[in-house]
């Protein structure tokens, strides 16, 4: 998120951590890894009667491989087998609001510095 944070001149160190830090679960923490090589991770937990997806990170180098979108197919089909919504919320300015636009998720507010989104859940065969 760094490069996100810079290009929108907000990169502060302590608060990056701090905002991280309020919302890292490890016990819903996944690792990805692409041929035994760890690329990212996702942390996706329950939140009332929705799922919500805290963080997901792919290292740049393995960006744009299609990575994110299998992570994401995962969720959406838990997600869907519960009936339940998945929300997630981007930073301003950040390309992951075109990427989650582009999953089918819509715009549902925003603040000062985030865009939040919702996917609604699809029915299952």
């Amino acid at each position: 998120m760094r490069e996100s944070l810079e290009r929108i001149g907000r990169f502060d160190l302590q608060r990056a951590r701090d905002r991280f830090l309020a919302s890292f679960d490890p016990a819903w923490c996944r690792f990805i890894a692409v041929d035994g090589e760890p690329v990212g991770f996702v942390v996706a937990k329950p939140d009332d009667d929705q799922l919500a997806l805290e963080h997901l990170y792919i290292v740049p180098e393995h960006q744009g491989k299609g990575i994110g979108s299998i992570v994401l197919d995962a969720l959406f089909a838990d997600a869907d087998t519960q009936a339940i919504a998945v929300k997630v919320g981007a930073l301003r300015g950040s390309d992951s609001n075109r990427f989650y636009q582009r999953h089918g998720f819509t715009q549902t507010g925003e603040a000062e510095w985030d865009i939040y989104y919702i996917r609604a859940p699809r029915k299952t065969p």
